[in-house]
Parts: structure tokens; sequence; C-alpha cells
């Protein structure tokens, strides 16, 4: 990737509501993916609409890349089509008496020249709209109409692209539909990206570094992986199930089966058929903590097929609550359990044992 991609945002700013108040100070370094979460109202979708410049009562300093979008001090304010940034809101936006090639014709006209032109054709086909090129919006579903809005975007040659909820309004099978055009975004037009959501499983599939906001501040940060196994310790208003994040490598397909055959490390295990990985390919996994149960001999006779030897390293019970999060060491990455207290003592779970962790296939969080 060529140092154009490498942005970094600066944010010192601050807007105030009658009863809520954003106050962020975040540098962020862009690269792939980065995912702004948090609960609802927790002010997520402010801070993104102040970096596209459509708050104008927000005060403070938005550099990108050295460039001043806002210095409240010295009465800098670009507006938001001067900055090179492309939007992506909850619902399409298209124009709904232009057919879906009009539609992304309108924005190439309007791109501004960056380093890099997204050409057209090369769009079309990452997003796989040939087929619906002569359709009019109202004539799409949900999912094909936010696949077109993020072409659109795509063509006005953003720098950042800033995603508010983008599957919000989806339901869950046009989600998984959409999620590998999402995923694909940074390998293949390496324009950083910011994405707002409140789903954990979004994140996991998606973000490689998480900044987490509660309360309109900044109270976490790190690689995604870290943040979403909750091993940090501040994220605290976030009632979500911690999650562990494998990359794994495909070793083969079984067709007939419609599993693939992965491995971490020394193991291996089986999962739903990933569509589109070639042997070789490193994929992320992202497993639930609740779908994970921990053995401590090796079992046998069982329907679950992955099973992992793994290192008791911490037991966390949770407060106010039945549950504890167990972690297991398997080659190198922190997995997360979540046990009952019960179980727990029952089977006199401890640092430093040697557990037996199993998979349920079905967990296996590639499609949501």
């Amino acid at each position: 990737m060529s140092d154009h991609h490498h942005h970094r945002l600066s944010l010192r700013t601050k807007l105030e509501f009658p009863n809520f108040r954003l106050d962020v100070e975040q540098e962020f370094d862009l690269a792939g993916v980065t995912g702004l979460f948090g609960p609802s109202g927790s002010g997520k979708s402010t801070l993104l609409r102040i970096i596209a410049g459509f708050e104008t009562g927000a005060t403070g300093s938005v550099q990108f890349a050295g460039t001043h979008w806002l210095d409240s001090e010295r009465r800098i304010f670009e507006p938001a089509h001067h900055r090179p940034v492309g939007f992506v809101f909850q619902d399409a936006r298209l124009f709904p008496h232009l057919d879906v090639a009009e539609n992304l014709k309108y924005s190439l006209a309007r791109g501004t020249t960056a380093n890099r032109e997204f050409r057209y054709d090369e769009v079309v086909t990452a997003f796989d709209l040939e087929p619906l090129l002569g359709r009019e919006p109202a004539a799409l579903s949900g999912g094909e109409r936010q696949r077109v809005a993020i072409a659109r975007t795509l063509l006005t040659q953003p720098e950042l692209l800033l995603l508010d909820e983008p599957l919000a309004a989806l339901d869950v099978g046009r989600k998984s539909e959409i999620l590998p055009y999402l995923e694909s975004l940074p390998k293949k037009f390496g324009v950083p990206a910011i994405y707002v959501s409140h789903a954990v499983n979004e994140m996991a599939r998606l973000a490689d570094n998480v900044i987490v906001l509660q309360g309109g501040r900044v109270s976490a940060t790190g690689p995604a992986a870290r943040i979403l196994s909750r091993e940090d310790s501040r994220i605290t208003g976030m009632p979500f199930e911690p999650v562990t994040l494998l990359d794994v490598t495909v070793v083969e397909h079984l067709h007939d089966l419609h599993l693939t055959r992965v491995a971490h490390a020394s193991q291996q295990m089986t999962v739903p058929v990933i569509k589109g990985a070639k042997e070789g390919d490193v994929v992320r996994l992202s497993i639930r903590a609740g779908d994970v149960v921990l053995a401590t001999s090796e079992p046998r006779g069982l329907s679950v097929r992955n099973v992992l030897r793994g290192t008791l390293t911490n037991v966390a019970p949770l407060a106010d609550s039945a549950f504890a999060t167990v972690s297991v060491s398997v080659d190198g990455v922190s997995l997360k359990a979540q046990l009952t207290r019960h179980a727990v003592a029952e089977l006199e779970l401890s640092a430093g044992a040697t557990v037996f962790v199993l998979v349920k296939t079905a967990s296996f969080d590639r499609s949501l």
C-alpha cells in the first residue's frame, strides 16, 4: 500500500446538545477498517458526521493527512462537499428516477481526481452490479441498493470512507449477502474506512482496529481481537458476549459435505463452507464465548467436531452474574469461553490446567 493510504486523522472536537455532550480526542492511523463501536446513543454517528462535515456546530479541530477540515479557533471549516470523504448511510439514498448505471455515472462525473482512480468497470465488477445496471432503485432489494450505494460512493474517488451502520436496515440474510463486499473494500480498493455499528458480529467480521465510544467519550481503543474479547477492562457499559477472533488458513474444501477444513497453527477444524476462499488463503473466524464448551479430558463420542487442546490461563467471574469468562491459550491465541460459575467450581478449573475446547461448528461466525 502506498503512503497515500496511511493517512492520519486527528480529532480534538466537542459538540454540545441539550442532553448530550460529545468530547473526543483521538488519533486514527487509517489503514484497513476502523470500527467505531458503542451502544446506541453513544455518539458514534455524530462523530462520523463531524468528520464528514455535516455537523456545523462542532468546535475544536479535525485534521486529515495534514490538512485542517475544521479548526474553530482559526475559523476554518471545509464544507462536506470539499472533503475527500465518501459517506454511506443506513438507507441507500439513490436517485429514484435514474437506473443503476445512471446513478453510478452521476457520481463519476463529480469525482475528484485522487492519486488513484477507481474506474467504473472495476467498481461494477467488484460489486457484481452488471446484471443490475438497467434497473431502477425501486426494483432492487435492500442489499442490492446498499451495494450500489457503496459502489457509487467509491466512484466519487474518496480518500476516506465513512460507513454509518450500512447494514442496520437489512435482515440477516441480506446482511450476510453484503458483508463479503464490505470485507473486500480495503483489500481491493485500498481506501481506509471508519465503520459505525453496535453489532459485535459486524465488528468481528470487518474491523481491524476498534474504538469504543460510551457516553460521548472514547473509553477504549485497540486491535479488534483485544477489544472484542473484552480483555480491556474499560469496556463497562456494553453487555456484549466476548468473541475470539482466529486467523486460520484454508486447507481444503470438502465439497460433498459443504465444509471447509482450516488450520490454526498445529490444529485443524472444519467449518461450514467458506465461499470464495482458496486453499492457502487466511480467513478470520469469530467464535462467541457462549458457543464454547470446555472439557477436562479429551472427549469421545460427541457430535461436536472441533476439539482444540489448550491451557487455561484465567477465570474472570462476571459481576452480579451466574457466569464467568474463562480464557484458554490455544497456540498463542487467548480463546474465551463463557461458563457458569457452577461449572467452573464443579470442574475445579484453575490456571495452568490442560483443557479441551469444543466449538460447535455452527457457531463459526463467517456469515452472521
